[in-house]
């Protein structure tokens, strides 16, 4: 079990892939168990999902190596901070009592 432990603490990124293949192919098996595959379709089928399985957690893992990194330049380097303040544009006003008169078409028959 302590092996097991140490393992998921040292590659939290390879645990997270098997943990989410196993649940992707339960899921798949599952749902088409009743389409009538051929063992050569379900092989292909069941390895696609271990490696979308593969990307998903390796895409999810970008956002990890980020705030690492943010991390790191909080720690060491002098950071700048600046504001913006938000002032609104004067409210529009109409300067006339009445829409401005237009002529009737010639093509107007009245």
């Amino acid at each position: 079990m302590t092996t097991i432990r140490n393992f998921v603490r040292n590659h939290p990124q390879i645990t997270a892939w098997i943990a989410l293949a196993i649940g992707m192919v339960i899921i798949l098996i599952w749902s088409a168990r009743d389409v009538g595959f051929t063992p050569k379709q379900w092989t292909a089928l069941i390895v696609t999902t271990i490696l979308l399985a593969g990307a998903c957690v390796w895409i999810i893992g970008w956002g990890e190596d980020d705030e690492a990194e943010v991390g790191e330049i909080e720690a060491t380097e002098e950071v700048t901070v600046s504001t913006t303040e938000y002032v609104p544009a004067p409210a529009y006003s109409c300067d006339g009592a009445a829409p401005v008169p237009v002529e009737p078409s010639p093509k107007l028959h009245a």
